[in-house]
Parts: structure tokens; sequence; C-alpha cells
């Protein structure tokens, strides 16, 4: 089972997506958390995800491709799992259908988080994050919108998107993901 979330920075992917992986008993692939330990432990990945990070901007789709194969091609990811922060550019869903059609795998779900700008904002900067300030963030959203929007053609194009009101409690956002998620193809 492989199912994609997507949403933009602050818009609860991760919590929902800990949340959904423990109700189908499928493993986390978070990219942001790949990348977060990747820092705190300075690896070269690392160091180089900070530079990009700090100024607001996505990493380069090669370097974030390559980690994410190795990752699904092996235990407990290869199992199943839900990607999180991954794809983010039409080039790397690309690269990743060329990686799942090697395997004879496929995406089962596509979910996007949909929270309007300003919820976002606020929920970003009250997180207190170094790396949240509000230049950053717009930047962040700006970025987001530029580059992973076409994302969510390409996936409504293929009939693989299920779009989810992502305002509200916790909660109430996972009930909604477990009442809109496309079950019967999964």
């Amino acid at each position: 089972m492989l199912i994609i979330f997507i949403g933009p920075p602050g818009s609860g992917k991760g919590t929902q997506a800990s949340l959904l992986c423990e109700q189908l008993s499928i493993t986390h692939l978070s990219t942001g958390d790949m990348f977060r330990t990747a820092i705190q432990q300075e690896t070269e990945l690392g160091r180089q995800a900070q530079d990009f990070m700090n100024q607001g901007e996505l990493v380069p789709d090669q370097l974030v491709v390559d980690m994410v194969a190795e990752a699904i091609s092996r235990p407990p990811h290869a199992e199943g799992c839900l990607l999180d922060g991954f794809p983010r550019s039409l080039p790397q869903a690309e690269a990743l259908d060329e990686i799942l059609s090697a395997d004879s795998n496929g995406i089962d779900a596509v979910l996007e988080l949909d929270v309007d700008e300003d919820t976002l904002v606020t929920r970003l900067l009250d997180r207190q994050r170094p790396d949240d300030t509000l230049e950053t963030i717009q930047n962040r959203l700006e970025v987001y919108s530029q580059q992973t929007s076409p994302l969510l053609d390409y996936y409504r194009q293929r009939g693989q998107l299920t779009s989810i009101d992502g305002k509200g409690t916790v909660q109430d956002v996972h009930e909604r993901i477990l009442a809109d998620l496309p079950l019967g193809k999964i």
C-alpha cells in the first residue's frame, strides 16, 4: 500500500499522517523528518538540506528522489507506507512513477490537506521554530504554490486525488480523512 499526503507547510500533514499510519498499520515516511535527522547528525545531506531550508527553499528534486527511492526499496517501508512531503513537484512525481513501475507497484491514494493561507501562517508562527519567521513562511507558501500546485492537477487528472478540508481539530480532520479515503481502491 502506498499513500501520498500533499499539503502546504502547516497543513497538519505530519500529525494526520501519523494517525492514519497507525490506523492502517503502515509506516510513515516523512522527508522532513529524514532531513531533520540528517541535519542533527550533521551529515553532508543534512548540511545541503539546511542551506535550502534556511532560505525557505525546497531541497532539489534529485537529492530528494534518491533518498526516497532508497527508503521505499527496503523494510519497513517496502511493505507499505505513507509518503509525507514527497513528491513535492511534478518531476518528483514522474520520478516516483518510474521507480514504482520498475517494481510493478503503484499509488493507492493521494490525499491533499486543503487549508487557507491565513490559517497556515498562524499555525506555523505558533510552532515557534527558529526557521519559522513570517518572511520564511511566506516564501515557503509561495514556493509550495509554484512547485506543488501543478502536482495536484497531475494527480487530479489521473483520478487519484482526494482533497480534504484541513481546518478544525486534529480529530475532526482525521475523521474527514477516514470518511474520504478511497478504501475501496486500497
